[in-house]
């Protein structure tokens, strides 16, 4: 299992209930992605940083997916993408309710 953590300098106007609202249509395509398990999303308007913790089933899919949203981030103005990638500890993870 892999963790995606993609962050990004987002427009602050668009956070909040805004970012609820016009995000729902991607929210509902991610789950019709290939290997894609859950995600958080995260924002924080006094940085104006935004962004999302995605699990995958394994790097090859998590790299096709940020590539692929990282270009569809950048067409709608988002900036200074961070993209990484962790292993997840399962084991771990799961005594924490993490998975």
């Amino acid at each position: 299992m892999i963790l995606l953590q993609i962050n990004f300098n987002f427009d602050i106007n668009m956070m909040g209930s805004r970012l609820s609202e016009n995000g729902q249509p991607l929210a509902e395509s991610l789950n019709r992605e290939e290997g894609f398990i859950s995600k958080i999303w995260i924002e924080n308007p006094d940085t104006g940083k935004v962004g999302g913790i995605h699990l995958f089933d394994n790097l090859e899919n998590a790299q096709n997916f940020a590539k692929k949203h990282g270009e569809r981030l950048i067409s709608i103005g988002a900036s200074n993408l961070d993209i990484q990638y962790y292993n997840v500890n399962q084991p771990l993870s799961k005594i924490n309710n993490g998975i």
